[in-house]
C-alpha cells in the first residue's frame, strides 16, 4: 500500500507541478479540469448512477466549465459564483450535518447529482481563477486547507475527546474530534502571519491571499482564515456522508494508494470559492 500511495503521488507531483509553475495558466487549469471532470464520475456514482449516466454528468460539468472559461471567467467572474457557491456550503452544509445521513439519502437522486456538478464545477472555476490571480495567490489558499488537514490530525490524535467528550460529527465520522478541529485553527492562524510576513520579507510580485486580506486589518485577516479552516471541515464531512449513504470507503480507486479524486479535494471544494468571494469582496470590489 505504501509503495502504491508513492507512486501515485510522485506521479501526480510530475503532471501538476510543471502545469502549475508554467507561466501561462492554461496547462495548470487544462490539468486541473481533468480531475475535476473524473471527480463528477466518482460522485455520480456514489449517489447511485451507474457507468454511462456517471460518464454523461462528468461530460456535462466539463462543458459547463468549459463555458465558463469561454465566457472570461477565469478573468473577470462574476461576483454571485463565489457567493452562491458560499451560500450553498454553509447552508446546505449545515442542514446536512445536523439531520445526517437520512437527509441526503432522502433527496431525490437526480437533485444530489445536480449538487454535485454544479459545486465541482464552481471549485474547478474558483482554483482557475487563483492561479490568473497567480501562483503564490493559489498556493496560500491551498496549502491553508493542507495545513488545517494536518494539524487537526495530529491534534486530534493528541488530545481527542480529553476537552470535548462528543465528537465533531460521531454519524458521519467518528474520528474527527473537536479538538482537532481546534488544533487545525491554530495551525492556519500561525500560517497566515507567517506567510504575510514572508510576503513582504521576500517582496513578491504577486501578493498571497493572507496580504490581500491584511490590507483591511490583521483581525479580519483572522477572521477570514478562521472562516475557511472552518468550511474546509464542512467540505469533508460532505464527502463523508456522501460516502457514508453510499456504503464506500473510498470515492473510487482512481489514484492507487489515496482513493479517489473527490477523497483528495473535498475541502477545497469550499474553500476556495470562500477565498474568492473573500478576495472579491474585501480586496477587489
Amino acid at each position: 500500500m505504501l509503495w502504491q500511495r508513492v507512486v501515485t503521488a510522485a506521479a501526480l507531483l510530475l503532471v501538476l507541478l510543471p502545469a502549475l509553475f508554467f507561466p501561462s495558466p492554461i496547462p495548470f487549469s487544462a490539468v486541473t479540469l481533468l480531475f475535476i471532470v473524473a471527480a463528477t464520475w466518482e460522485w455520480a456514482r456514489l449517489v447511485g448512477y451507474g457507468q454511462t449516466p456517471a460518464l454523461a454528468a462528468s461530460l456535462a460539468c466539463g462543458l459547463l466549465c468549459l463555458a465558463g472559461w469561454s465566457a472570461g471567467w477565469l478573468d473577470a467572474p462574476p461576483r454571485w459564483l463565489w457567493l452562491g457557491a458560499t451560500v450553498l456550503w454553509v447552508v446546505g452544509g449545515a442542514w446536512l450535518l445536523w439531520r445526517g445521513a437520512p437527509a441526503w439519502a432522502g433527496l431525490p437522486r437526480a437533485v444530489r447529482l445536480l449538487v454535485g456538478v454544479l459545486i465541482l464545477c464552481v471549485a474547478w472555476l474558483a482554483v482557475a481563477r487563483a492561479r490568473t490571480l497567480g501562483i503564490n495567490f493559489l498556493l496560500s489558499v491551498l496549502v491553508l486547507v493542507w495545513v488545517a488537514d494536518v494539524f487537526a490530525y495530529f491534534a486530534g490524535r493528541a488530545w481527542g475527546g480529553r476537552i470535548v467528550a462528543r465528537k465533531l460529527a460521531p454519524s458521519i465520522s467518528p474520528g474527527k474530534s473537536w479538538e482537532g478541529v481546534w488544533g487545525g485553527m491554530l495551525g492556519v492562524a500561525v500560517l497566515g502571519f507567517a506567510w504575510r510576513w514572508a510576503d513582504g520579507h521576500w517582496q513578491v510580485p504577486v501578493l498571497s491571499l493572507y496580504s490581500d486580506l491584511a490590507t483591511v486589518g490583521p483581525w479580519a485577516m483572522l477572521a477570514c482564515i478562521l472562516a475557511l479552516a472552518a468550511i474546509s471541515v464542512v467540505g469533508d464531512l460532505v464527502e463523508s456522508l456522501v460516502k457514508r449513504v453510499a456504503g464506500a470507503k473510498d470515492s473510487s480507486a482512481l489514484l492507487p494508494g489515496h482513493g479517489g479524486v473527490l477523497d483528495r479535494v473535498d475541502a477545497l471544494l469550499p474553500s476556495v470559492p470562500l477565498a474568492l468571494l473573500m478576495h472579491s469582496v474585501l480586496v477587489a470590489p
